[in-house]
């Protein structure tokens, strides 16, 4: 009984978060509509380094190529919370991930196949939330369960297939995220038979690399664009058994702003397929190992890219 109301206590919590940061950022919104016109197109990003860099990516990318103004809302929350501030038209687009907006937002069964997923996921955007799914931007961030360089030659380790035969004498350690949600270690472990030598810590995914690196476990759940995995010399274990779902990045936005502001989808349409995975690696060390400025980075990115208004 203890148990189930701290459960229910924990979820109210949780929900009570998300609708004050909602109404916070439709109050900002509302107020910014009717006392400043300097802007036309408001661009979220969700709270992580990359989600730092896409955004201020899709905010110039309109800027340079077209007449409208744009404000920005980086670190505005998670994937649900950005979500519902797009279908209640606080914001007008941000840059969502297809593996999660399908199995989180659209509640669907994981699908490996990643031109099935974008299509279904289009299909079930513009029905049920009149929201546009645009082309992707070239990479996927997904889940990689990554272990030490020197480990990787020592064994001769590739893919997570072979990784099992050495997690019984391992630790690991996980983000809370990957412990518990559906697509995450409870299914990887199933579908790997990972057994580790003791249960794996729980952990803050700012600390995982480092815990990694000093020994203090044997294979940690990042995303396979963090910066440090080259820096560090880690190594991406490969999903040979294609458990994880593909988690292509898609900008999102707001089908009513794209009809109004006719100009906005030839100039976004203009970054499908420019990023690579290395390359969103690259961005994300400038960022978060060489502490660059997010915007001078993806300027930069744009003028090797040819991205000119």
């Amino acid at each position: 009984m203890i148990q189930l109301l701290f459960h229910s206590l924990k979820k109210l919590f949780i929900i009570f978060l998300i609708t004050s940061t909602l109404i916070l950022t439709t109050a900002s919104c509302n107020q910014n509509q009717t006392s400043n016109n300097n802007r036309d197109i408001i661009i979220a990003s969700k709270d992580f380094t990359e989600q730092d860099i896409l955004g201020e990516l899709i905010a110039q990318q309109i800027e340079t190529t077209t007449n409208l103004k744009v404000e920005r809302k980086p670190r505005l929350g998670g994937s649900f919370i950005c979500h519902e501030a797009l279908i209640k038209g606080a914001i007008d687009g941000y840059i969502e991930y297809t593996g999660t907006a399908f199995t989180s937002i659209l509640k669907q069964p994981v699908i490996n196949d990643p031109k099935q997923v974008y299509q279904l996921l289009k299909q079930g955007y513009a029905q049920k939330f009149n929201l546009e799914v645009m082309e992707p931007l070239g990479f996927e961030n997904t889940f990689a369960m990554i272990i030490r360089g020197e480990d990787a030659k020592k064994y001769n380790i590739k893919t997570l297939s072979e990784a099992a035969k050495y997690t019984p004498q391992w630790r690991g350690g996980f983000g809370y995220e990957f412990t518990e949600r559906e697509d995450g270690f409870p299914g990887l472990a199933k579908t790997y038979n990972l057994k580790f030598r003791e249960r794996p810590s729980t952990m803050s995914l700012d600390l995982i690399y480092r815990a990694l690196t000093q020994r203090l476990v044997d294979m940690v759940a990042g995303n396979s664009t963090d910066g440090q995995i080259s820096r560090l010399g880690l190594v991406v274990l490969e999903d040979d058994k294609k458990y994880f779902p593909p988690y292509e990045a898609v900008p999102i936005f707001s089908r009513e702003t794209l009809q109004k502001y006719p100009q906005l989808s030839p100039a976004i349409s203009q970054l499908a397929g420019k990023i690579t995975a290395d390359e969103i690696r690259q961005l994300n060390y400038l960022v978060e190992g060489e502490l660059r400025d997010v915007k001078e980075v993806v300027s930069e990115f744009r003028q090797t890219k040819n991205l000119k208004g």
